[in-house]
């Protein structure tokens, strides 16, 4: 099921703490970033936090500039975004800021954390995700039951470590503070535990006044049969590369990527490639690597259109190509329809040979975009 676009948003000290243990919240960022931050507030669908930070900071959470509580109506949209906070008891404080200021609030918890929350009269939408809170479960509600295609999550260190260690998260936006907390008992933003591999692609850097914004991707896929934020945004480079095929009335186009699992690019490709009018996308972008590539044992390959199972015009189909070189993760847009090859199932016969297949069909209308003249 689709999620919403996560953004995860913290300021922390030079040795990663997020607060101290002093009575007051200590301020780590500057006004100028204390401005921007409510820019992004009131850019996103909604805001989120864990039940920790509710009762630790008893946060209001709202878009504190009239100018884009205004902008936001004058586009449609409510004049604050929903305000989120997760807690598997149950066990909040109704009478916090948090339910009482801003537009409409959920609580996301499990079915006796929402008996419980009822019960004590927390002013709030009350989902109930089922016995236990599970992350993904959480995200296709806020995406499907509450229209969330922009998540803001701006903690604390527990959420944001299960996000990241889940493959989550699409954006990390980190603020630097000069300073030191030193105790630790303090809290730190992120805990322990399994994490992807690889480095996260660093996109951007600002200086704001005497904090530094650093701006973060995840590059590392996914594993096994379900998606990670990084899964999307190597799908979309895929459907964008199948932009670049030369224009055929007898073949799809379509884009490849091929990725290692720790997030580094090997090699990419797109039908027709190179001036050769047969060559598919995982072929151009598989040729491009040795076979005894060790990296491939543990790659995913993403494809726009489902690899093919059965060609005419080279011995191997791409499904093969893919099961031949070691690969056994594929990422794909949209099934390959009757156009040329009838029943084709490109992904069956890779699920056969032992790999995992991931459909993320929400990008099969743009895997479809180059290829309209075909589809009638």
């Amino acid at each position: 099921m689709p999620y919403p676009y996560v953004l995860l948003s913290a300021a922390v000290s030079l040795d990663g703490f997020l607060d101290d243990t002093g009575p007051e919240r200590l301020l780590l960022s500057s006004p100028a970033d204390f401005d921007r931050v409510d820019e992004v507030r009131a850019s996103v669908d909604a805001i989120l936090i864990g039940a920790g930070t509710l009762r630790a900071d008893n946060p209001r959470l709202l878009v504190n500039s009239a100018g884009r509580r205004a902008a936001r109506v004058a586009a449609g949209r409510p004049a604050y975004p929903l305000k989120v906070t997760v807690s598997a008891s149950g066990d909040l404080d109704p009478a916090a800021r948090f339910w009482h200021t801003g537009g409409d609030k959920l609580l996301l918890t499990t079915d006796r954390g929402a008996d419980r929350a009822r019960a004590a009269g927390i002013a709030a939408d009350v989902a109930a995700l089922g016995p236990d809170l599970d992350w993904r479960r959480a995200l296709e509600h806020l995406h499907d039951a509450r229209g969330v295609r922009r998540l803001m999550v701006e903690g604390g260190g527990t959420i944001h470590t299960q996000l990241l260690q889940q493959g989550l998260a699409d954006e990390l936006q980190l603020v630097l503070a000069p300073l030191f907390v030193g105790d630790p008992d303090a809290p730190r933003l992120f805990g322990p535990g399994a994490y992807q591999g690889g480095r996260l692609r660093l996109v951007e850097t600002r200086r704001i006044e005497d904090v530094v914004l650093m701006r973060y991707e995840p590059t590392a896929p996914g594993t096994g049969p379900l998606p990670s934020a990084a899964d999307r945004r190597w799908l979309a480079l895929a459907c964008d590369l199948a932009d670049r095929c030369p224009p055929s009335d007898t073949a799809f186009s379509v884009g490849a990527v091929v990725v290692a699992a720790d997030g580094t690019e090997l090699a990419r490709g797109h039908s027709r490639e190179g001036g050769d009018p047969v060559v598919h996308a995982e072929e151009a972008a598989l040729a491009k690597l040795g076979a005894a590539d060790p990296r491939l044992a543990g790659a995913t390959v993403y494809s726009s259109l489902e690899p093919c199972a059965r060609r005419a015009s080279r011995p191997a189909p791409c499904a093969r190509l893919i099961l031949d070189a070691g690969v056994r993760r594929v990422v794909t847009a949209w099934r390959e329809p009757d156009t040329f090859v009838e029943a084709a199932d490109g992904n069956g016969l890779l699920a056969a040979g032992g790999a995992d297949v991931v459909v993320l069909p929400e990008y099969e209308g743009r895997a479809k975009e180059p290829n309209r003249h075909l589809l009638g």
